[in-house]
C-alpha cells in the first residue's frame, strides 16, 4: 500500500523544490490596488528580470488596511510583451496561503505587463477584478534574492516540456502551498524525496529522447493530476484534513487506474468467452 501511495504522490515533486519563504507584505517592489480596490497585490521579480533568463514572480493578495496576507484567492497570471503573450494565462488555480512564485522566462529585453486576474476569495466567486504590473526587463531593479532552490530533470517537467507549463505551475501550487503547509506533508516530501530523485532524473532524460515515451507518459499523468487539483479547492487547514483529502484523491486514482481497468478487463473477457 505504501508504494501506491508513493506512486500517486509522484507528480508532486515533479518540479524543483523552491524553499524561499514567501515575502512579507512590506517586502514587496510594487503594491497596486486590485481593478476594485477589493485588495492590493504586490509583486517583486527575483532575480532581476533578463532576456533569455527564468525568473520568479513573487505575488501576494494584502488586506488593505491591515498589511496582512489574505489567504484563499482564486486567481490567472498572464505576461504580455507588445500585445502577445509571452506566458499564460495559466488556468484558474487557488492559492490557500494568498502568496505565490511563478518562474517565467522572458525571451526579450523591453517593458512587460503582468496581469493578474483575480475570481474568487475565501472559497466565494467575486466579480472578475483585472490588475496590470509593467515590469522592464534588462532594466535595473532592486530586489531581494534568494538561493535556496533545489533542481533536478523530473518526470512531469519533460512531459510537458517545461516547467512554465501551466500542468506544472498548478502541481507546484498545489505541493508548496497545500501539502508542505502541514508536517505530516512535510514528512512524507523528506522520506518520498530520497525515492524519487534516485530514478527520475533517468526517467525524464528518456522522455527526452523518445518522443513517444513522451507522449505515453503526459497521457498516463494527466488524469492523476486532473484528480491532484481537486486538493487546490478544499480547505486544508489541519494534518486531519490533509490525510482526509490526501486518501480520498488516492483512492480516487486507484479507481482510475486499477479498479477501472480490472473491471472492464473482466467484462471484456466473459464476452469473448461467449
Amino acid at each position: 500500500m505504501k508504494y501506491i501511495f508513493l506512486l500517486l504522490l509522484i507528480p508532486l515533486l515533479t518540479t524543483p523544490a523552491f524553499g524561499a519563504v514567501p515575502l512579507l507584505p512590506e517586502d514587496y517592489e510594487q503594491i497596486i490596488p486590485s481593478e476594485n480596490g477589493t485588495l492590493n497585490i504586490g509583486l517583486s521579480v527575483d532575480p532581476p528580470a533578463k532576456a533569455n533568463d527564468v525568473s520568479k514572480l513573487h505575488i501576494g493578495w494584502i488586506k488593505p488596511g491591515f498589511n496582512k496576507i489574505q489567504e484563499h484567492i482564486d486567481y490567472k497570471i498572464t505576461v504580455i510583451k507588445d500585445g502577445q503573450n509571452i506566458f499564460g494565462p495559466i488556468p484558474l488555480t487557488h492559492t490557500s496561503v494568498g502568496t505565490v512564485k511563478i518562474p517565467v522566462e522572458f525571451t526579450s529585453n523591453g517593458e512587460h505587463q503582468v496581469k493578474i486576474e483575480m475570481e474568487g476569495i475565501l472559497f466565494q466567486p467575486i466579480p472578475l477584478e483585472t490588475t496590470y504590473f509593467t515590469i522592464n526587463v534588462g532594466g535595473e531593479q532592486t530586489i531581494q534574492e534568494n538561493n535556496n532552490e533545489g533542481g533536478g530533470c523530473l518526470i512531469a517537467t519533460a512531459a510537458f516540456g517545461s516547467e512554465m507549463s501551466p500542468q506544472v505551475q498548478q502541481l507546484r501550487e498545489i505541493r508548496d502551498n497545500i501539502v508542505m503547509q502541514t508536517s505530516s506533508g512535510k514528512s512524507f516530501m523528506t522520506g518520498f524525496n530520497q525515492v524519487y530523485y534516485s530514478f527520475s532524473p533517468y526517467v525524464a532524460d528518456y522522455e527526452r529522447e523518445n518522443p513517444i515515451f513522451k507522449e505515453a507518459v503526459k497521457i498516463t499523468l494527466t488524469p492523476m493530476l486532473t484528480s491532484f487539483s481537486l486538493l487546490a479547492h478544499v480547505p486544508v487547514d489541519t494534518e486531519h484534513e490533509m490525510l482526509g483529502y490526501g486518501i480520498g484523491v488516492i483512492l480516487l486514482n486507484i479507481g482510475m487506474y486499477f479498479v477501472a481497468p480490472a473491471i472492464l478487463f473482466t467484462a471484456i473477457k466473459k464476452k469473448l468467452k461467449k
